[in-house]
């Protein structure tokens, strides 16, 4: 008797996890499929002056890759690039201003804010300095970029009209990550699929929605937007500040696009799972508002959806029940074949797909490392410094 109720329990939550996986494959915005890249666009009659803000903080072993990509956009209209060297101690300035004298291209700009303010994050604080370099200049947009993104020369041409055509406030592409080893194989596309699900991208791009998002790597910005939306200083101390800034945007009645690149991509390798891990564990409590309970849904829902299926396939099998391995196994098809699209996207083999429980097991490992170094006052920690939570912060207006 008592086994047969564990079974059925077994079978029952398996239900409810297929059925959330029926949910989500046809509710949350059509979030698994890869075609939302960049809308139709028609090239200006006059092409709008641009500024592109690059903060860089330690980036030396990246810069040759992706400064050269910028400084030779092919576009028709005035652009020049601002690279804020933000406190770094690997000569990243002087290796971008020796990249301009070689290569040519647009202007480049090098400069240091100093050291953030309390309040500020250090990135938020590069792109505020460089914001206030480049409206000297009066561009109508501004491309804010990161030092280990590189843009095919078109990039800035098709963002510009895509903007420009659609309406746009922000457009934003999130850049193709680097997938090579294979810890990358395993967690890259899984990251930006997790992504789209939280953040569906038809859904940030419809007016209206309350869903907002952007890509920090690539986000063409309307100059007068940021000023009434008081970016980057309403988001100062945003660790996430990609979603920030699209909230803030929004929030100001702006108009934001996202959606996945063809042009850019990112150039920083993560060749282990500790790099991976601290990429993501960094900010995966920030994400959830530094809050114990959504930490705890959290883990509940990511064991609920992604692991309860291949346990309910593992425990029919061992105890002879072929409801619970049938159950279990439709949601882990479907869970599968939603991770297609973005296998493809990625060009990557399909016999990843059944492994999607094993990646999101991870995640959810990170997650709770991520709300552990909080407490133990190392969490949201990057490259030397770490950052409180914003409401231990003051308001410095």
């Amino acid at each position: 008797m008592g086994q047969t109720s564990r079974v059925s329990a077994i079978v029952w939550t398996a239900a409810v996890s297929l059925a959330a996986w029926l949910w989500l494959l046809l509710g949350q915005g059509f979030f698994w499929r890869t075609d939302v890249r960049l809308p139709h666009r028609r090239d200006p009659g006059e092409w709008p002056d641009v500024c592109v803000v690059v903060p860089a903080r330690d980036e030396a072993a990246v810069l040759p890759l992706s400064l050269p990509s910028l400084l030779a956009q092919d576009y028709p209209g005035r652009a020049e690039v601002f690279l804020v060297d933000d406190g770094s101690t690997d000569g990243t300035g002087e290796l971008a201003r020796r990249l301009a004298v070689r290569y040519g291209g647009l202007p480049l700009t090098v400069d240091s804010p100093g050291e953030p303010p309390a309040g500020w994050t250090g990135k938020l604080w590069a792109v505020r300095h460089g914001i206030g370099l480049a409206r000297a200049r009066g561009p109508e947009y501004l491309l804010l970029t990161d030092a280990d993104i590189a843009h095919e020369p078109d990039s800035l041409r098709l963002l510009v009209a895509a903007a420009r055509t659609g309406g746009f406030d922000v457009v934003s592409q999130m850049a193709r990550l680097r997938v090579e080893s294979l810890w990358e194989r395993l967690v890259v596309p899984a990251f930006v699929y997790f992504f789209a699900q939280l953040y569906p991208f038809r859904r940030i791009g419809r007016k209206g929605s309350r869903t907002a998002a952007a890509a920090g790597g690539c986000v063409l910005l309307r100059a007068d937007t940021a000023e009434k939306a008081r970016i980057p200083d309403a988001i100062r101390h945003a660790v996430i500040d990609d979603v920030a800034l699209a909230r803030a945007v929004k929030g100001a009645g702006g108009h934001v696009w996202l959606g996945l690149a063809d042009h850019v991509d990112s150039v920083r390798p993560y060749p282990r799972l500790h790099d991976l891990w601290r990429m993501v564990s960094r900010s995966a409590y920030a994400q959830l508002r530094h809050n114990p309970l959504l930490l705890l849904g959290t883990v509940a829902g990511l064991a609920l959806v992604y692991l309860v299926p291949p346990a309910a396939v593992v425990s029919g099998a061992v105890t002879g029940s072929a409801p619970a391995a049938i159950v279990g196994g439709a949601a882990w098809l479907v869970m599968a074949a939603t991770y297609v699209p973005m296998l493809h996207y990625y060009r990557q083999p399909l016999w990843l797909a059944p492994l999607l429980p094993f990646t999101a097991f991870l995640y959810l490992l990170m997650t709770v490392d991520s709300a552990v170094q909080h407490y133990r006052g190392r969490g949201a920690a990057w490259k030397g410094r770490t950052y409180a939570r914003p409401d231990t912060v003051g308001d410095e207006g």
